[in-house]
């Protein structure tokens, strides 16, 4: 499985354009082969059917935590949230795998978040705040992660990672510019972040135009749609050209 890197991206109808913009900025910086899936409720009806949370903020939030049993617990495989997009080559990242750990993820320290986001869904503020929206997983030790488990937990335990035993070597780091919050909780770097999250909103929507790292999306955009020029209308009625 090592040849190949395996990668499961949530997939929210909202935000169906994203998804397939980050996707396909993946597969255009990567040097090996990479294998791509959505997590998409309507093809895991059989696995998935808790009640929807009302502290739930996409189509998700609970079925990320199916991946290693749809990987069959063996192997590695990568999660991202789809309002992301990758500026760099993936498999620096599939090179930082420890085999001492179960999950590796950014481990982000405490946010302040509003109690809303992008189309008025709710923000709920908790320890441990998007370390889950990139997650490595080393699927031979993540059998706690069982369809029922995903269905019954409470979301603070699979969010907060309670479903891991509470040793240091369970949990890895990476580095932040794998999972880069735009929104306020970091100051924009010199250097453009290897993924960037914009996780309050990103630049497919209207509202979210001028987000910093904007023109870069709108580039992956007019790339995977295969254009020489585009239009997107902005707030107000003015025109954002897109030129490749």
């Amino acid at each position: 499985m090592d040849r190949m890197m395996r990668v499961f991206l949530g997939f929210d109808q909202a935000e169906a354009v994203s998804w397939s913009v980050f996707a396909y900025s993946i597969q255009r910086h990567a040097s090996i082969p990479v294998q791509i899936a959505p997590i998409m409720l309507s093809q895991l009806k059989s696995e998935i059917n808790r009640p929807w949370d009302s502290k739930q903020s996409n189509e998700f939030a609970f079925s990320r935590w199916l991946v290693p049993y749809l990987c069959g617990y063996e192997g590695w495989a990568m999660f991202a949230d789809c309002d992301m997009l990758c500026t760099t080559d993936l498999a620096e990242l599939w090179a930082l795998r420890d085999n001492r750990f179960a999950v590796m993820t950014v481990q982000h320290g405490p946010l302040e978040v509003g109690e809303t986001k992008y189309l008025g869904r709710p923000q709920t503020p908790y320890k441990r705040k998007n370390w889950s929206s990139v997650m490595l997983f080393n699927c031979t030790k993540c059998k706690a992660l069982t369809p029922h488990y995903v269905n019954t937990a409470h979301g603070l335990h699979l969010h907060q990672f309670k479903w891991l035993k509470e040793k240091k070597e369970t949990m890895g780091a990476l580095p932040l510019e794998w999972n880069y919050l735009i929104g306020g909780y970091y100051p924009i770097p010199e250097k453009t972040p290897k993924i960037i999250h914009w996780t309050n909103g990103g630049p497919w929507f209207l509202d979210y135009a001028d987000v910093p790292y904007s023109e870069l999306w709108n580039n992956e955009f007019a790339l995977t749609v295969h254009s020489e020029q585009l239009s997107r209308v902005k707030p107000g009625g003015s025109l954002v050209h897109i030129q490749v």
